[in-house]
């Protein structure tokens, strides 16, 4: 199980969608990298938001992108010195609103290696859990749902990110009631045909039935993921 570090991130308004990729991918990435400590690191760039396969409604989480970093000290994620000034001044820059959640991770389906990913698609979900479950309660039932998917036809990998801290604010860790969020869903398929199959299977269709025990919101994204390092 790992602690990785998760950015919900949106761009600022005056900048187009092609700009903020762009920028995020050349530069920011670019910088980012070199913090000490940092095992891996990974950017997914939104590029749909279809519900597929998924009978909940959309909440209003809307971003376009999610940064994960494998760090070694979450205190100091980008070390001391220089580089977190220079890392916070160019996140103003570019971004108009940055939320942090701390997550541990846990790979229910081995992912696809490097060399396939660009080939397949992937879907990241943001999780809410029905206001009547303890955290505790949440994750036996996530665990259970794990062994539903793991069923499914076509998954070709499934990570849980169960959430441990938030932050509205980057650097200021704040109460479940300012980011209700319980967890992140890391899907792999081969393609879009291959993720409404696995959902409209009945082992598929079984497994979302057991999501509605425990989750009162499941909000997807398609995404298009980069390795930085």
């Amino acid at each position: 199980m790992s602690t990785v570090r998760m950015g919900l991130i949106s761009k600022k308004p005056e900048w187009s969608h092609d700009e903020f990729y762009k920028y995020w991918l050349g530069h920011h990435g670019p910088l980012v990298k070199n913090a000490p400590g940092l095992s891996q690191y990974r950017q997914n760039h939104i590029v749909d938001r279809v519900q597929r396969g998924i009978g909940f409604a959309r909440e209003p989480w809307e971003f376009d992108g999610f940064s994960q970093l494998w760090i070694s000290d979450p205190n100091k994620p980008f070390g001391d010195g220089e580089l977190p000034r220079r890392i916070l001044a160019d996140e103003n820059h570019f971004l108009g609103k940055l939320h942090i959640l701390t997550v541990k991770q846990t790979t229910v389906v081995d992912v696809p290696q490097d060399d396939v990913r660009g080939k397949v698609k992937k879907r990241m979900s943001l999780i809410r859990r029905r206001p009547e479950l303890s955290e505790q309660d949440f994750l036996n039932e996530w665990k259970v749902h794990a062994d539903w998917v793991r069923k499914m036809p076509g998954v070709l990998g499934y990570r849980q990110n169960a959430v441990v801290q938030r932050e509205v604010h980057k650097g200021q860790p704040c109460a479940y009631e300012d980011l209700p969020i319980d967890g992140v869903v890391e899907f792999w398929f081969e393609s879009t045909d291959s993720l409404q199959f696995a959902f409209a299977s009945e082992v598929g269709v079984k497994t979302m039935a057991h999501a509605e025990t425990f989750l009162s919101g499941i909000t997807a994204f398609l995404v298009e993921e980069h390795r930085i390092i």
